[in-house]
C-alpha cells in the first residue's frame, strides 16, 4: 500500500488535488490560502494563489485593486507615489502636490531639474534672465522687482559704477559726497584701510580715518604731546598759540585742574594762582 501524502494542516490527502509546498511542508490549496496568504488593502479578500500578488510597504493587493486614488488608472508596471498611504499615480501626485513653476505656472514634475529661490521654484528652462533670456542654470544672479538677471545684464542694466575703480557695484556700496564707492575702494588716503562702519573724516575731499587725520593735521598737546583730535565734540583748552587737553591742563606744581580756573604761565609751565604766588 502506497504511503499517504496529506495536508499539513487538515491532513486531507493531497493524490490528484492541487497542492504548494512551504518549506517542504505540502498544502491544499485552501489551507495554503488561509494560513499564508495576505488580504487586499482594498477589497479586504484574500489574494488567492492564482492571483497576482502586488506588495508595497508590507500593504498588499490584487493587481485589479491596484489603482491610482484619484483617476483610478491601473497602476500595473507604472511609477506611482503615495501620500499618507494613498497610491496616487505620478500625473496625479504631481497635479495634486508638486511645486509650480513661477514663469509658466506648470507643475514641475517629479525627477526633473527644479531650480529654487526664495520660496518659488522654477523649470530648469524658465529660469531666465529677464533681459538676455539666456538659462541662468547655477550661475550668480541678481533679483530686482520680481525679475532675475544674470550678473553681466544686472551690470549693464542697473548697477552703479565705482567712482575709484570705475567697476560696477553689485552689494555692499557706501555712498559719499553723493558718490558710489564698493567698501574695499573707500579707504583712508594715509593707511589705506576701509572706513566702511567707522568714524573717519576728511580735508581736501579726501578721507582719512582718525588716526591719520590727527597724526596728519591735529595740534598737539603742550603737556603729552600727542594730538588733539577736537573730534566727536571732545574738548580742549587753548591759550597764546597752545593746546592742552583737558585732561592735561593742571598745574605744573600741584597737578590740580585748571579748567574753568584762573592760571600764570611761567616760561612753558602754567600754575594755579596759589602755586604762581612764589614767582
Amino acid at each position: 500500500m502506497a504511503d499517504r501524502y496529506d495536508c499539513t494542516e487538515c491532513n486531507a490527502s493531497l493524490y490528484g488535488q492541487k497542492y504548494i509546498l512551504k518549506e517542504e511542508n505540502p498544502y491544499c490549496i485552501k489551507c495554503y490560502e488561509t494560513l499564508f496568504s495576505f488580504s487586499c488593502e482594498v477589497c479586504q479578500l484574500l489574494i488567492a494563489c492564482t492571483s497576482k500578488d502586488l506588495s508595497y510597504k508590507d500593504r498588499h493587493w490584487h493587481s485589479e485593486c491596484f489603482l491610482c486614488i484619484k483617476c483610478s488608472r491601473s497602476l500595473v508596471d507604472r511609477p506611482f507615489s503615495t501620500k499618507e498611504d494613498m497610491l496616487m499615480c505620478i500625473e496625479c501626485y504631481s497635479n495634486e502636490y508638486s511645486a509650480k513653476c513661477h514663469a509658466c505656472l506648470k507643475t514641475i514634475m517629479p525627477g526633473s531639474k527644479k531650480m529654487e529661490h526664495k520660496g518659488n521654484s522654477w523649470h530648469e528652462n524658465c529660469f531666465t534672465c529677464n533681459r538676455c533670456q539666456q538659462p541662468i542654470g547655477t550661475k550668480s544672479f541678481v533679483q530686482k522687482e520680481g525679475n532675475n538677471y544674470c550678473l553681466p545684464c544686472y551690470e549693464k542694466q542697473f548697477a552703479q559704477q565705482c567712482v575709484h575703480c570705475k567697476k560696477p557695484i553689485t552689494t555692499g556700496g557706501v555712498n559719499y559726497h553723493d558718490q558710489p564707492w564698493h567698501k574695499e575702494c573707500f579707504v583712508c588716503i594715509g593707511c589705506k584701510q576701509q572706513l566702511a562702519g567707522q568714524r573717519f573724516t576728511s580735508r581736501d575731499d579726501f578721507a582719512y580715518c582718525l588716526n591719520c587725520f590727527c597724526n596728519l593735521f591735529a595740534k598737539k598737546c603742550a603737556y603729552c604731546t600727542t594730538p588733539i583730535s577736537g573730534l566727536g565734540g571732545s574738548k580742549y583748552i587753548s591759550f597764546e598759540q597752545r593746546q592742552w587737553h583737558n585732561d592735561c591742563f593742571n598745574c605744573k606744581r600741584c597737578c590740580v585742574s585748571l579748567v574753568g580756573r584762573g592760571f600764570l604761565t611761567c616760561r612753558d609751565d602754567v600754575l594755579c594762582p596759589d602755586c604762581g604766588k612764589d614767582i
